[in-house]
């Protein structure tokens, strides 16, 4: 599970939100406009679905966490639609060697941590760790924010559309091990699903899926997504994977 792999992918409502700045080389800027009409039930869901219906892990009410934001990117793959994920290098401090969303901390360049700040740092992160080409990405929702208590970050998820892909892989071995995309067909498959159970007992979704096992907060977001897309399929939740002590 170690070493760079390439992907290039070929192609492929309403306005949204309009944001006040762009990134450098991606908009900041929300839109539905031109999204692929497989995509209209992920749209829909951003616009209704509640914190509490994402996880029971929400930000502090004290205002406790370092803001950040992930990218949830969709593409069209050979197998249809497809999701960009990398796996985290062993070395890291925070959630090493886990598969992930592209993401991280906001910086102060980012902006305004309740309004584009978020959607400035995903695109942001998703070139330095990935090398994608944020000119190429649509950004067409957010979904309510989370928190990760083990690291402590109140995160939140940005939708994008992978409108004119670009070629991804490893930018910085110290930060990413793999880079790789998963077709939605295989989320959703239930020979891929099962429950992991950390050491601390604690249960949740995961995938095994392009010879990784996809769990934690990226598993469980994933998981949200397909229930509230309407793509998710019965699966067996008494297949149970332990974790390591580590994880």
């Amino acid at each position: 599970m170690t070493g760079a792999t390439q992907n290039r992918r070929t192609d492929s409502g309403t306005a949204g939100r309009e944001a006040p700045y762009g990134h450098s080389r991606g908009s900041t800027a929300l839109s539905t406009v031109g999204l692929p009409d497989w995509l209209d039930p992920v749209v829909q869901a951003a616009r209704t679905v509640r914190p509490t219906q994402l996880s029971r892990f929400l930000p502090p009410e004290d205002g406790r966490g370092r803001q950040s934001a992930v990218l949830i990117l969709f593409g069209e793959g050979p197998r249809g639609p497809e999701l960009l994920l990398m796996e985290r290098a062993g070395s890291l401090r925070s959630h090493p060697g886990q598969p992930s969303f592209p993401g991280g901390a906001l910086d102060p360049e980012d902006g305004d941590p309740h309004t584009t700040g978020p959607l400035r740092a995903a695109l942001r992160e998703a070139e330095e760790e990935t090398g994608l080409d944020p000119a190429g990405v649509q950004l067409f929702g957010v979904l309510p924010r989370l928190y990760i208590p083990v690291s402590e970050f109140v995160v939140t998820p940005v939708l994008g559309w992978w409108r004119s892909p670009s070629p991804v892989g490893v930018v910085d071995p110290a930060e990413t091990a793999r880079v790789f995309t998963v077709p939605v067909a295989d989320l959703t498959d239930p020979r891929f699903r099962v429950t992991v159970v950390h050491p601390s007992g604690h249960q949740g979704p995961a995938f095994t899926v392009e010879s990784a096992l996809v769990w934690g907060f990226t598993a469980g977001v994933i998981d949200r997504i397909l229930h509230f897309a309407g793509w998710e399929r019965p699966w067996d939740r008494s297949r149970h994977v332990p974790l390591d002590w580590r994880a």
